[in-house]
């Protein structure tokens, strides 16, 4: 895997991106609605207003990360908000993970968030190895359509 390149996504990445995200969609048993995630990926292709997508390949997988602002945190943070490999376990979502909190970093985030499936205790495994801990919070969400 030390051989597939992990680079900062750009707008000409698009459809390969759209790909990965359909089938970290299947894999994951989330709907994938393409106009949305179209919108969604927009801003953050085009510069770091809103955050940054990596890619590994350009179709091996990929890591979203957004910003926050947060005043317990100092103020930014960053949210990864998805991370998906097609081939696990050969250490490619370690690379991406790793450029990607080391970029936010680069950016003055000061803390990385993120959220799991409650039933999935192997990615938080992962990430646990990778320094992430638990939290005592709980999410909450409401549409505000």
């Amino acid at each position: 895997m030390t051989d597939i390149r992990v680079y900062r996504a750009g707008p000409e990445d698009l459809g390969p991106l759209l790909a990965l995200v359909a089938e970290f969609c299947a894999v994951d048993g989330h709907d994938f609605d393409e106009p949305r995630v179209t919108r969604a990926l927009g801003p953050l292709l085009r510069d770091d207003e809103h955050g940054q997508v990596w890619l590994a390949g350009p179709d091996a997988g990929y890591a979203v990360v957004t910003w926050g602002w947060s005043l317990e945190s100092g103020g930014r943070e960053a949210l990864l908000d998805e991370i998906f490999v097609r081939e696990r376990g050969r250490g490619l979502g370690a690379r991406l993970l790793q450029t990607a909190t080391a970029a936010a970093a680069a950016v003055g985030a000061a803390v990385m968030f993120l959220e799991t499936e409650a039933p999935n205790a192997r990615v938080r495994e992962f990430y646990a190895r990778h320094g992430f801990a638990a939290q005592d919070s709980v999410w909450m969400s409401r549409p505000l359509d």
